[in-house]
């Protein structure tokens, strides 16, 4: 299956009681975890150093303590995102908790012979079929083929701008549009698809095409991308020469973010818009180093405007840009110098972790789901804590970094 600074420090001259308390009460502290019995997160008050608490355990834990897999939700991408990181966990952990959670989750919709209760008219609709994927690789059961190949059949007739690139849904409110968050619901799943069911030839040129296609219209000179573009130019949000919407929201740049990395993993090293994607991700890459709030890591819920006042760091984009940024180092997509951007976005997001009662994890400042406004809108959303949004990317970014 795919892959997936710190604050000047004070003198501390004349302080070394305080110092020496602060090593007793680590080592207090390390013990008090061990006889937990995990190598646990500490509590909002400790330093959140990936490489001493396994913040992925703990928030796996404490979402399946809070929810079963009846009771986590219907369908949906929000959900899909949050099992999707959850498998990532498994693959590390070999937890059989996890994997069977998924299972069971994916079997309320799933019936034996393969038949699947949904009509895939979105591309939100379509990115839980990543699960099908997985559970098709993790049992060998063929009712998880028949169920992922109705995505990728409704993709024959689902309705394309003139330019080939799939609305974000096929409806009347959506018709014409290309939103970024699209590009993330169906692509990643395109090239799981080709790879497990040996349809690569058609499911990586269609995502890399998709992405030419979404970059082509949504990256501006900034290197972000605007949130939507409208081919008709008859939404109210639509500019009437470039049919663009008017804000860098950061989550749709984060989608897009994501699933470039992840298409750009699974495409041959010849394919013939491979450069042309990684120009776009480079680009993307320096609009994010750009915009990066200096003294959180973490990047603004409108990007490009961290000086307004009411403006606020949101944590599922922040996941995002620092998973994408990381894993694109890695592959050698971007250049290293785009690690230490990277890292400070950890941190920055490791700082909206902590334990809560019952000693559950709690991911705070997470954008609910959002349609395409304006200013206003997207600064007036509400920061919800523990959001699937956010607690998918950030198992996502975790798996990705904490052995970095």
């Amino acid at each position: 299956m795919i892959s997936s600074p710190a604050r000047p420090g004070h003198s501390t001259r004349g302080r070394r009681p305080r110092k020496l308390l602060g090593t007793l009460l680590a080592a207090l502290l390390t013990v008090a975890g061990l006889a937990l019995g995990a190598v646990g997160p500490a509590t909002a008050s400790q330093p959140r150093d990936a490489k001493a608490a396994d913040w992925s355990v703990a928030m796996t834990k404490s979402t399946l303590a809070r929810f079963s897999p009846t009771s986590i939700g219907e369908w949906s991408y929000p959900v899909g995102l949050y099992l999707y990181g959850q498998y990532e966990v498994y693959q590390r952990t070999h937890d059989a908790k996890l994997l069977s959670f998924i299972k069971s989750y994916v079997d309320r919709f799933v019936d034996s012979k393969g038949s699947v209760n949904q009509s895939f008219d979105s591309l939100d609709s379509m990115q839980a079929g990543r699960l099908l994927v997985i559970l098709h690789h993790e049992t060998g059961q063929d009712r998880y083929r028949i169920a992922a190949q109705k995505i990728r059949n409704r993709l024959n007739s689902y309705p394309r701008t003139s330019d080939g690139g799939f609305w974000h849904a096929d409806s009347a409110s959506r018709a014409h549009q290309l939103w970024a968050d699209g590009a993330y619901m169906v692509n990643p799943f395109l090239v799981e698809y080709g790879r497990e069911f040996k349809d690569s030839a058609y499911t990586d040129d269609e995502a890399a095409k998709q992405l030419a296609v979404y970059g082509g219209h949504l990256q501006v000179a900034n290197g972000l991308l605007k949130h939507a573009y409208d081919e008709s130019r008859t939404q109210s949000w639509a500019d009437p020469a470039t049919g663009l919407a008017p804000e860098h929201w950061c989550r749709a740049i984060g989608w897009y973010s994501m699933a470039m990395v992840n298409v750009l993993d699974a495409l041959p090293a010849n394919h013939h818009r491979r450069p042309q994607l990684i120009a776009y991700i480079r680009n993307l890459a320096s609009g994010l180093e750009r915009y990066q709030d200096p003294e959180t890591g973490r990047w603004f819920q409108v990007v490009d405007k961290g000086s307004q006042s009411d403006n606020w760091t949101e944590t599922s984009c922040s996941s995002m840009f620092t998973y994408a940024l990381d894993r694109s180092v890695q592959q050698g997509y971007i250049d290293p110098h785009f690690e230490t951007v990277a890292q400070r976005g950890y941190q920055g997001v490791l700082a909206r972790i902590s334990l809560g009662s019952g000693g559950r994890t709690n991911l705070t400042d997470i954008s609910i789901g959002t349609g395409v406004g304006d200013y206003s809108y997207y600064v007036g959303r509400t920061r919800a804590t523990n959001d699937f949004h956010g607690l998918g990317a950030f198992l996502i970014m975790n798996e990705q970094l904490r052995a970095r």
